[in-house]
C-alpha cells in the first residue's frame, strides 16, 4: 500500500520535529506548515491524504482552518492539541475534524490513528454494498454518495459522525459495545477513545434526534455501548 502524504500543521518546533521524525522513520511522506495561512496554501496545492492540525496557531485559530478546509475537501483532519476540555473537542468535531488527539501523546498512538485512517480511506473505495441505500424511518443513508438524510433534508455530518452512523446502520438492531465501535473506528481501545466516542455520539444525536434526551434512532446501553433502533 502506498504511503500517505501527511500535512503537519504545528508551530511548536519540538512537537513538529517529533512528528516529522516519527513519520520519516515509518516511511511516510510529509510536508509542514507553521501557521494557518501556510496550512491552507499547502493543503490546496498538495492535496495531502491526512492533515495533523494543532489548534493554537499564531495567525488564526485551528477551528477556522478546519472550517476553511472543509469548504472544499473531506480530507481527514486529526487534531493534535493541548486543549483537553470536552467543549474544545466538540467545537473541533462540529467544525469538521475527524479525530482528536490530546497532548502529550504517544508516538505509538499517533501511528495507530494514522493506520486506522489509512484503512478507512482504502475501505471507502472498496466497501462491498457501497451502492446500497439504508432506510430506517425518516433516516436515509446513501452509502455510495456518502450522504445521510433525515426527512429528505441532508444531515451536515462530519466524516467521523458519518462513519459512526454507517457502522450503527449496518448493524441496526444490534448492541455494539464501546470496544467494538472503537476497534472499527479508531483501531484500538483506551479511556481517551471512549471519551472521544461519547463526544462524537453526543454531536451526532444533536443532528439526528429531534429530542436527544429521548432518542428515536440511537439508544445508549449504559455501560455497554450503543444500538440503532429499527423503526
Amino acid at each position: 500500500m502506498d504511503k500517505l502524504l501527511i500535512e503537519i500543521v504545528e508551530d511548536d518546533a519540538p512537537v513538529r520535529n517529533l512528528i516529522t521524525v516519527t513519520l520519516k522513520a515509518n516511511d511516510y511522506r510529509y510536508l509542514t506548515a507553521m501557521n494557518g495561512q501556510t496550512a491552507l496554501m499547502e493543503a490546496a496545492c498538495h492535496n495531502p491524504d491526512i492533515i495533523l492540525l494543532d489548534l493554537g496557531l499564531p495567525d488564526m485559530d485551528g477551528i477556522e482552518v478546519i472550517r476553511r478546509i472543509r469548504s472544499w475537501t473531506n480530507t481527514p483532519i486529526i487534531v493534535i492539541s493541548a486543549r483537553s476540555e470536552d467543549t474544545d473537542k466538540i467545537e473541533a468535531l462540529d467544525a469538521g475534524a475527524d479525530d482528536y488527539l490530546t497532548k502529550p501523546f504517544s508516538v505509538a498512538e499517533l501511528l495507530a490513528r494514522l493506520r486506522v485512517t489509512q484503512r478507512r480511506l482504502s475501505q471507502a473505495a472498496l466497501e462491498p454494498g457501497a451502492d446500497a441505500v439504508f432506510r430506517n424511518g425518516k433516516l436515509r443513508i446513501d452509502y455510495a454518495a456518502g450522504c445521510a438524510y433525515l426527512d429528505d433534508e441532508e444531515l451536515k455530518l462530519t466524516p467521523m459522525e458519518y462513519k459512526l452512523l454507517c457502522l450503527l446502520s449496518r448493524n441496526a438492531g444490534k448492541v455494539l459495545t464501546h470496544n467494538y465501535i472503537i476497534q472499527n473506528v479508531w483501531g484500538g481501545g483506551g479511556e481517551s477513545n471512549i471519551a472521544s466516542l461519547r463526544v462524537f455520539m453526543a454531536t451526532l444525536r444533536k443532528k439526528l434526534e429531534s429530542q436527544p434526551d429521548a432518542p428515536q434512532y440511537i439508544q445508549t446501553q449504559i455501560g455497554v455501548g450503543y444500538r440503532m433502533l429499527k423503526l
